[in-house]
C-alpha cells in the first residue's frame, strides 16, 4: 500500500512554529499483530511571529525525513473505548535519517502496556496502563547532538488516557504541551505600550524521555436516563514526566529528581461511550 499526504499544524500557541509535512507512505508489511512501514517526508517548519525561542529557531528551515517504523500490537480487550476485560500491549520501534540527514538521524521506542478487570457490578471495571518513550539522535557524539522538536514527546491535553493506545501524550489536568522543558521566548523591545519589553513567554521543547501512567475506574451511574443516553462515570489518577536528554542534558539527569517532578492528577467525570474526549 502506498499513500501521499500533505499535513499542515500550527504549534505557534505552544512551542512558536509552523509544520508542514508533505509525504509518501508506503506499507511493507501488515498483518494482525505487525506492522512495517517506510516513509519520505519533507518537512518545513517556519516561525511567522519571529519569536520563536533559540532551541526552535535552529531547527527551521527544510528537512527530507527517511524513516523506518515497526509495530507489534495485541489488544485483547472488549472494547477501544470503555474497557472491562483484558489486555493490550504496542512496541513501536522507528529508525529516522536512513539518508543521513544533518538534524534528523534518531531512534525512537515507544512501549505501552494496558489491563483492564472487572468488578462484577455496576458494569464496574478497573483499567490501568503505562507507557515509556526514548527518543535519541544518532550521530557522531551522539548524546551531544541535538533530536528533532518533532519528534520528542510532549505530555498533556484533554485525551482520554484510554482510549489512546501507543500514544504518550496525554495526561489530563495539563495544558497542552504543558509538562516538561521550556525555554523563552525571543525578547522583542517596545512591544507593550511604555516601550519597554514585552514578556516574551516560553516555547515547550518536548522531551527526549517519557513515561505516563493511569488508573480508571468505569462504572454505571444508577440512575436509567443516565445509562439509556451511554453516559457513564470515570475516577482517574493519571501521571507523567518528561526530560530532555539530548545537546548533553544527561549529565543533568537524576532518577530522584524525575520522581519528584511527576505531575499526578485525581479527578471525577463523567463520559459518553460515543467518543473519548469526555466532560469533566
Amino acid at each position: 500500500m502506498a499513500r501521499a499526504s500533505l499535513l499542515s499544524q500550527d504549534w505557534m500557541k505552544f512551542s512558536s512554529y509552523k509544520e508542514r509535512l508533505l509525504g509518501l507512505s508506503f506499507g511493507l508489511l501488515s498483518t494482525r499483530h505487525h506492522d512495517l512501514s517506510y516513509n519520505l517526508t519533507w518537512r518545513t517548519l517556519t516561525d511567522p511571529s519571529r519569536l520563536a525561542s533559540a532551541s526552535i529557531r535552529r531547527q527551521l528551515g527544510h528537512n527530507l525525513l527517511s524513516a523506518l517504523k515497526y509495530t507489534y500490537k495485541i489488544d485483547q480487550r472488549d472494547s477501544h473505548i470503555r474497557p472491562t476485560k483484558g489486555y493490550a500491549f504496542l512496541s513501536s520501534s522507528q529508525v529516522g535519517g536512513l539518508w543521513d540527514n544533518k538534524g534528523l538521524n534518531f531512534f525512537r521506542q515507544e512501549f505501552d502496556v494496558r489491563g483492564a478487570l472487572p468488578f462484577g457490578f455496576w458494569n464496574a471495571a478497573l483499567n490501568v496502563g503505562v507507557g515509556a518513550g526514548v527518543v535519541l539522535p544518532l550521530a557522531r557524539g551522539f548524546m551531544n547532538s541535538s533530536t528533532p522538536v518533532t519528534d520528542r514527546f510532549n505530555l498533556g491535553g484533554h485525551s482520554s488516557p484510554v482510549c489512546s493506545l501507543g500514544g504518550i501524550s496525554s495526561l489530563l489536568g495539563f495544558r497542552t504541551r504543558g509538562v516538561g522543558p521550556t525555554e523563552a521566548r525571543r525578547l522583542v523591545p517596545g512591544e507593550s505600550e511604555d516601550g519597554s519589553a514585552a514578556v516574551p513567554g516560553r516555547d515547550y521543547l518536548g522531551g527526549d524521555l517519557a513515561v505516563s501512567a493511569f488508573a480508571d475506574l468505569s462504572f454505571d451511574l444508577p440512575l436509567k436516563v443516565f445509562r439509556d443516553a451511554g453516559i457513564h462515570g470515570h475516577a482517574f489518577l493519571t501521571a507523567g514526566n518528561l526530560v530532555k536528554l539530548s545537546e548533553g542534558q544527561y549529565k543533568n539527569f537524576s532518577l530522584d529528581e524525575f520522581r519528584r517532578s511527576l505531575g499526578v492528577v485525581l479527578e471525577l467525570a463523567l463520559f459518553c461511550r460515543l467518543n473519548c474526549s469526555g466532560s469533566r
